[in-house]
């Protein structure tokens, strides 16, 4: 049985922007699996934003806990679909966190229960053409009525992909499963928009009630 918070869950935020070439000379305080996944990538620059996104989440944990960045073990939670260990990632010890970056945008969530972020570029039509015949019913018809279909598709986006983060199973559940919309609120969870910069849009969930919701950083 899963048991939520009794009261509201305040939540941190942080909304960064990288620099505009970010030169990754090493991995600096990332773990074995964060440098696994940063060899993986072909292109310097994306490897670099990969590094860079990492190494201020582990900043941002670092001060949370009082830690060193480099001392932070993270593991991966149970997957709730399968049971295997690839499902949300946690500290070892320490507060929920979730990390969301898209092209130069970093967003950092940090609360004291199961927590998702993300944040996103304004969709194009091509992406919309993809995916939105994907989604819920009731979710296609929001986006098909709105006056700005590239703007309510993004709305609707990161908010259903930061709960599925939230959650931990991301994008193995069928996106639509489940209606979140513009205002939806899956049980046991909040979901809330978060102000992101022009041309992006950005949302959290968190498993409870949601309490004060503070950006501490914002570009």
């Amino acid at each position: 049985m899963t048991i939520l918070p009794t009261t509201a869950v305040d939540v941190r935020l942080w909304l960064l922007r990288l620099p505009g070439d970010p030169a990754a000379t090493g991995f600096g305080p990332l773990g074995p699996e964060e440098r696994t996944r940063a060899t993986a990538f072909r292109r310097p620059d994306l490897r670099a934003r990969y590094v860079a996104a990492h190494t201020a989440l582990r900043e941002i944990l670092g001060a949370e806990t009082g830690r060193a960045p480099g001392d932070l073990v993270m593991v991966r939670e149970p997957c709730p679909g399968c049971g295997e260990l690839h499902g949300r990632p946690a500290l070892e010890d320490g507060p929920h966190f979730s990390l969301s970056h898209s092209d130069d945008v970093v967003l950092v969530g940090v609360a004291d229960a199961p927590i998702g972020v993300d944040v996103e570029g304004t969709a194009t039509e091509s992406s919309i053409g993809d995916v939105l015949p994907r989604l819920h019913p009731a979710e296609q018809a929001e986006i098909r009525d709105a006056a700005d279909r590239s703007a309510a598709f993004t709305t609707v986006w990161v908010r259903k992909e930061a709960w599925l983060k939230g959650i931990g199973i991301g994008l193995a559940r069928s996106l639509a499963e489940d209606h979140i919309g513009h205002r939806g609120q899956p049980p046991g969870w909040s979901v809330a928009d978060v102000p992101a910069i022009p041309g992006y849009a950005a949302a959290v969930a968190v498993r409870g009630a949601l309490g004060r919701l503070e950006v501490a950083d914002r570009v």
